[in-house]
């Protein structure tokens, strides 16, 4: 069993296109590893497989979490789980989108709401957010008092909904529900751009 105390967060920054509805644009993704000395979960592998994989320096990959499926957030998934065993998990509500990127190789486990992914000592929770897409999830841990929330809350308000399979109502409510009741010292680790806090983020989500 791992020492509480030695999990930590880890940050990797990585650089390419995401396309969607016939645009594509040069984006930056956060890439997030959660873990300690031995294991770690890699949140969103965006773009860049071999970079990813060298940060987890040779520790145990629980698994390679697709917070949505989009594809500058799954580009690197498949290769990633190649080069390290780790199975890849999604929201099934977001194959279709993973179809267009992926054809030929579906995910290996689901993301569901309340499901709880152990990894170095302490448990993270899944948490299904839909408006980004219909399949988007955040990964709320507590003990790190952190919430992993791909593109459906940014440091200055919700996620875009202006393209396919998403929908502005859906991710509000989803906010208002889902994270914005989470303890307002929560740190937003974010899928582009900043951190930010839950209680930061409380103004920018309209009240119903």
């Amino acid at each position: 069993m791992s020492v509480h105390g030695a999990v930590r967060v880890e940050r990797v920054v990585t650089s390419g296109t995401f396309s969607l509805d016939g645009q594509t644009f040069d984006v930056k993704n956060n890439v997030w590893l959660i873990g300690d000395d031995e294991e770690v979960l890699v949140v969103d592998a965006a773009h860049d497989a071999g970079a990813i994989h060298r940060a987890t320096a040779g520790r145990r990959v629980r698994a390679v979490v697709c917070t949505h499926a989009h594809d500058d957030h799954i580009g690197a998934a498949p290769a990633l789980s190649a080069l390290t065993g780790a199975p890849v998990l999604l929201h099934p509500a977001d194959l279709e989108l993973w179809s267009q990127t992926h054809p030929d190789r579906k995910p290996d486990g689901e993301l569901s709401d309340g499901r709880v992914l152990p990894v170095a000592g302490i448990e993270v929770q899944v948490v299904h957010t839909p408006g980004h897409t219909w399949g988007s999830c955040c990964l709320y841990a507590p003990f790190l008092d952190a919430v992993f929330t791909g593109d459906t809350l940014f440091h200055g308000g919700p996620g875009a909904t202006g393209r396919s399979y998403s929908d502005r109502p859906a991710i509000e409510e989803s906010l208002r529900t889902r994270l914005l009741t989470l303890p307002g010292t929560t740190v937003v680790r974010t899928g582009h751009g900043e951190d930010t806090t839950v209680a930061a983020e409380r103004p920018n989500v309209p009240a119903a």
